[in-house]
């Protein structure tokens, strides 16, 4: 599990820890990632943690992680608002860390993985098409939702499943800035959705909760004319 002190994250291995599931977590923040490790433990689950950041060095991790069953990606940032659209060295951060660090990583995993295994990754409704106040953010979701879809492909005839989930508004300290309306969900809804999916030996995208697609097919649908006037 990547990213695994994410409030999201959190949720997810709570419902894994409570089946006696053996879980790996991967976090960058070594107290954050003991506190985890230990609230999992009281649940049930078998827990081990690595300390790594996933902009650097990821093949001693892969090596570690290649035979497991599930791989959960939700490592990820939504930057800051006033920085990302303007401070291309923020930009940048915002791409390596939502884009190009899972990007690496998945392709080094990849061919590790055994047949029946599955990859779950968080993407986002942001990347369904650009908007002005998250436009680096949404662009490194649609890279990942592009290249989900080829390893899709390209891992169906191994066996292996490739989720992409793509939440809506959640409550976390990732968005504690912005203004919370009904569309919002919170991390344990997110989190009942994940382990579903998983669950139900799917695979290709999974909107949470799933009204989350019929809004996109509205706002996909909407002509640029009309779009580019419209303030969300």
């Amino acid at each position: 599990m990547l990213g695994a002190t994410s409030a999201i994250a959190q949720a997810a291995a709570r419902l894994w820890a409570e089946r006696g599931a053996e879980l790996v977590l991967v976090g960058r923040d070594p107290e954050k990632l003991a506190a985890v490790a230990d609230d999992l433990r009281t649940r049930g689950g078998q827990v081990e943690t690595v300390v790594q950041d996933l902009t650097e060095d990821q093949a001693p991790l892969v090596e570690r992680l290649g035979a497991t069953d599930v791989t959960l990606i939700a490592h990820g940032m939504l930057g800051d608002p006033q920085r990302r659209d303007a401070d291309p060295d923020h930009a940048e951060m915002v791409l390596r860390t939502n884009l190009i660090a899972p990007v690496r990583f998945l392709t080094l995993l990849a061919p590790r993985l055994q047949r029946g295994a599955c990859i779950a990754a968080l993407s986002s409704v942001a990347g369904d098409r650009g908007r002005a106040k998250v436009g680096v953010y949404g662009a490194s979701k649609a890279g990942l939702d592009s290249f989900l879809s080829a390893l899709r492909q390209r891992l169906q005839s191994a066996g292996v499943r490739v989720l992409t989930l793509k939440p809506g508004f959640v409550d976390t300290p990732m968005t504690a800035g912005l203004t919370k309306t009904p569309l919002f969900s919170s991390a344990a809804q997110i989190a009942s959705g994940i382990v579903r999916a998983v669950d139900s030996r799917r695979d290709g995208i999974i909107y949470l909760p799933w009204w989350w697609r019929l809004i996109m097919l509205v706002v996909k649908a909407l002509p640029e004319r009309v779009f580019k006037k419209l303030g969300f």
